[in-house]
């Protein structure tokens, strides 16, 4: 059996200053947090709490979530003088 890799994206928010992610993988999926880090340890108890409260998920038959985190941050380099 294929177990399903759930893909998150997480984008910076430069207006908050913090990361936020998404997915569509993931229903109800909208969270954030200041650092990158702290994002993917806080999707680590989001997603399995939300595939479980959508009927996606069954903790009885899975020991485990994986998930892919795609973060993109614009940012802009200026040339010394």
């Amino acid at each position: 059996m294929t177990q399903l890799t759930y893909t998150v994206y997480c984008t910076w928010d430069a207006e908050a200053s913090c990361w936020v992610a998404t997915s569509d993988d993931v229903p109800g999926l909208a969270t954030g947090a200041d650092t990158l880090e702290a994002l993917v340890e806080r999707l680590r108890v989001v997603i399995p709490e939300l595939l479980e409260a959508n009927g996606l998920l069954n903790p009885a038959e899975t020991a485990d979530v994986p998930f892919k985190v795609v973060a993109e941050r614009d940012e802009r380099a200026v040339l010394a003088a």
